[in-house]
């Protein structure tokens, strides 16, 4: 089959640090090449595959220092995908929703997986108008302000088998990895550390949107002896923070698309403590991969119950819910449904045509 994997240009595929879209197309990709389909991945020229290439500028938007005009790199973007949309039997948008301007136009099969929110009240009456368009969810809680839209299926994010070994014996510390943004808790996190009387080492990016909260909220909390603050950190450094960990923290605040760093947890064998939003209650298995928590004292609680469980069967659950082998099958089946249903619409309209009519 081939197919064409359309990348955010924000950030390279994949990223170098934080960047879970990215991270996820670039799993796929790899997957799908893997499998011994013809793939071609539009991105950044920063970017790292075993996929043809389509360089669509030199770095990724946040890698290049010059750069201040993200959308006119996204209308270089479309207009590439549409110079060569028909050398593919299916193109695959992680977009957003640009491309929903070219989309009506493709002569071949396309499908977008949404990567965000989308409860914001301008999100929805862009998807109404585009409501025809063929979507996949990352969790069936990210469909609920939009019910009514094309799913075609949701398909939970996977990761390599091999992308990080499990930690049989637990760590002395928790962790919370992720954004240091209000929504994502950083403030929650150092609060139950603080109650269970546990260390708590933190792995953030700082977005600049999140700077003077961070500086406000947050960075008056790290005083505490107990408190390590490390930044951001890369993929080879995230499977030894995680991994040495008593649990993780996922103290979130917010409609949680997916929740990548459950995941990266679980394939470390580490326990996740995560709050009942979003996707957590389809990602997480309570009482089996850590605990589904509602407020502060559920989360200590939780905490303390973390010796209950295993790490080998965090890692069981991963490999078998969340391999980045079996995302990649679940997107191909959507892949050849679309395909198929294109054909069959084809065949019905020739069918239908006054040519055909006559013929017969």
């Amino acid at each position: 089959m081939r197919i064409a994997q359309v990348a955010p240009l924000i950030e390279s595929v994949p990223p170098k640090h934080y960047g879970g879209t990215e991270r996820i197309v670039s799993y796929l990709t790899e997957e799908l090449v893997r499998a011994g389909h013809d793939v071609t991945l539009f991105a950044s020229g920063d970017s790292v595959t075993s996929a043809e290439l389509v360089p669509v500028c030199r770095r990724s938007f946040r890698q290049n220092k010059r750069a201040k005009d993200y959308l006119s790199l996204e209308v270089l973007l479309m207009d590439h995908v549409m110079q060569r949309a028909s050398e593919f039997d299916v193109i695959h948008f992680h977009t957003g929703c640009l491309h929903y301007l070219i989309s009506r136009h493709l002569t071949v099969p396309h499908v977008t997986t949404l990567h965000g929110r989308l409860d914001t009240p301008e999100l929805l009456r862009l998807y109404e108008r585009f409501r025809d368009m063929p979507m996949i969810s990352i969790s069936n809680a990210q469909r609920t302000p939009w019910p009514c839209a094309n799913w075609q299926s949701t398909i939970y994010h996977g990761l390599p088998k091999d992308l990080f070994r499990s930690h049989p014996e637990p760590g002395s510390y928790l962790a919370f990895l992720g954004r240091a943004s209000p929504e994502k808790r950083v403030d929650r996190a150092i609060e139950i550390a603080k109650r269970v009387g546990m260390p708590l080492k933190i792995a953030a990016k700082v977005d600049r949107a999140d700077r003077r909260y961070f500086k406000n909220e947050i960075e008056p909390l790290l005083n505490d002896p107990h408190i390590e603050w490390h930044g951001e950190i890369s993929d080879k450094d995230k499977g030894e923070f995680l991994g040495n960990a008593y649990a993780l923290l996922f103290p979130i605040d917010w409609p949680e698309p997916f929740g990548l760093v459950m995941i990266e947890s679980m394939a470390c064998g580490t326990p996740v403590i995560a709050y009942d939003c979003g996707s957590v209650p389809e990602v997480m298995e309570d009482g089996v991969t850590g605990f589904i928590v509602r407020d502060l004292d559920d989360a200590v609680k939780g905490v303390n119950r973390i010796r209950d469980l295993s790490r080998s069967r965090c890692r069981e659950v991963f490999e078998r819910r969340f391999a980045a082998e079996r995302m990649a099958s679940d997107y191909v089946d959507i892949y050849m449904r679309l395909i198929d249903g294109d054909v069959q619409a084809t065949r019905t309209d020739l069918s239908t045509s006054p040519d055909a009519l006559v013929s017969a």
